[in-house]
């Protein structure tokens, strides 16, 4: 189906160019949104007659995110979930619950308006992107933990806080890394610095012959 857009859509066009888009894609949002028009020669020529306006009303708007981005700054919400020990939420969490836990703080963000793939389904510290406008959006921490003091302690390391029993499997897998890699070959030191006479001493070493080794000895 090819409509009109009416205001910029990211990854589909600018304002006014006609794109093609699948029936159900226009159904369900872009025409229900007013975000597009079925790209007829009457709403071409509706477009061409407000396209003066729809872009002052479009400036308005996105001058006006601005301003709230700015006002917003770093935002961040807690989310109180329960969770297994290795983590795993005992059910997820979906743009919804970050819509209210965004009012709860004092902010108005509509479901659509909140950038999430995927449900999260996990303890930790996540970014999620809001769209406040076409052409303004801003990232939102997301902070999913058990308890308060929980989300304090992800705050301020940016990993989730799991149970000692996954810890202790977790520390188990990265010691086990570690051999592996010991084993492979030691891994020079990036911090140490190398010795002035290093370049000297492999060089002297390399030019000793065996049987100069042996009357040393």
């Amino acid at each position: 189906m090819n409509v009109i857009l009416l205001e910029r859509i990211e990854n589909l066009g600018q304002m006014g160019e006609v794109v093609a888009v699948k029936p159900g894609y226009a159904r369900n949002y872009l025409l229900p949104q007013n975000k597009a028009r079925r790209a007829t020669e009457e709403n071409k020529k509706f477009f061409e007659q407000q396209r003066a306006q729809l872009e002052a009303a479009n400036l308005e708007k996105r001058s006006e995110a601005e301003n709230i981005v700015k006002q917003m700054g770093d935002v961040s919400v807690i989310l109180l979930r329960q969770a297994g020990d290795a983590g795993q939420l005992y059910g997820s969490v979906n743009a919804r619950d970050i819509g209210l836990a965004m009012k709860d703080a004092g902010y108005t963000v509509t479901r659509s308006q909140i950038r999430l793939a995927d449900p999260i389904k996990a303890l930790g510290v996540y970014t999620v992107q809001v769209d406040l406008h076409p052409e303004v959006s801003i990232d939102v921490t997301t902070n999913v933990a058990r308890t308060q003091e929980e989300a304090d302690i992800q705050a301020k390391t940016g990993h989730a806080v799991l149970g000692e029993d996954e810890q202790d499997a977790l520390d188990l897998q990265k010691a086990a890394n570690a051999e592996a890699v010991f084993e492979e070959g030691i891994t020079p030191d990036l911090n140490e610095e190398p010795s002035e006479n290093a370049d000297e001493t492999e060089t002297e070493k390399s030019s000793v012959k065996p049987d100069e080794k042996a009357i040393d000895a």
